[in-house]
């Protein structure tokens, strides 16, 4: 089948599409030699760079591999879920679960290595979950997404940042949900509040242990309400 020349704009983008349909469609199925750079830049009517980089792409989306002197080979016929894509399909509970994992680690962490404008940090997102306990439900999580975030980014740990910011999108909304339908801010509007202070006394003293176990218990409570709430909506359901 012919590949078609491409418009002049985009062509990066184009050809990568272009070979993409090639896999996805089954017409390049998964074992199958892709043609040589000069061939698919002829066929595309591209240059051989354009080439190489639709091909990097293919790569990285899971698709193709290269092998030394052998050529470009299809592995795949559907790209590889990326790890935000997988966690936003996941459910809450499940991220809830790793998140506990990486944070009270972090935690401890945070406790022996903290700096002082850490410690400083740690006390300002203190003080804003305090004072969005006047807001709404979304601005009490986010503040207290924030105090989380800060002991994790104390921890001086660039990959456990990153990782902690990547289960943000998949948590916030669903922690929404849990406030609202257990009413958990009714009478308070600042629950947990002497945990998280405890926990950022713990950190600023230096105390690993006594973080982790104040960070692995108030996680633990949030675990168990998030259970319960998805157990009371699996028996609501049709």
């Amino acid at each position: 089948m012919s590949l078609g020349a491409l418009r002049p704009s985009s062509l990066v983008d184009q050809a990568t599409r272009r070979l993409r349909e090639q896999i996805t469609s089954g017409e390049w199925p998964v074992g199958t030699r892709l043609p040589g750079e000069t061939t698919l830049a002829k066929e595309l009517g591209v240059g051989r760079s354009t080439v190489r980089e639709a091909v990097r792409a293919l790569s990285g989306a899971g698709l193709v591999q290269t092998r030394q002197g052998a050529g470009v080979f299809v592995v795949a016929t559907e790209p590889a879920e990326d790890w935000p894509a997988r966690l936003r399909r996941a459910a809450v509970v499940h991220v809830y679960e790793v998140r506990t994992l990486v944070e009270v680690q972090a935690a401890r962490l945070a406790a022996e290595r903290r700096t002082d404008a850490d410690i400083a940090a740690l006390h300002e997102a203190l003080a804003g979950r305090r004072a969005a306990a006047a807001g709404d439900d979304a601005a009490f999580v986010d503040a207290d997404i924030a105090l989380h975030a800060a002991v994790v980014a104390a921890a001086h740990n660039p990959v456990l940042t990153d990782l902690f910011a990547e289960f943000v999108p998949a948590l916030r909304q669903g922690l929404i949900d849990l406030v609202d339908l257990l009413g958990l801010r009714h009478g308070d509007g600042n629950p947990g509040d002497d945990t998280h202070a405890a926990l950022v006394r713990a950190v600023e003293r230096g105390d690993a242990g006594e973080a982790r176990r104040t960070l692995q218990g108030e996680l633990d409570h949030t675990l168990a309400l998030l259970r319960e709430a998805a157990q009371a909506a699996g028996s609501a359901g049709p």
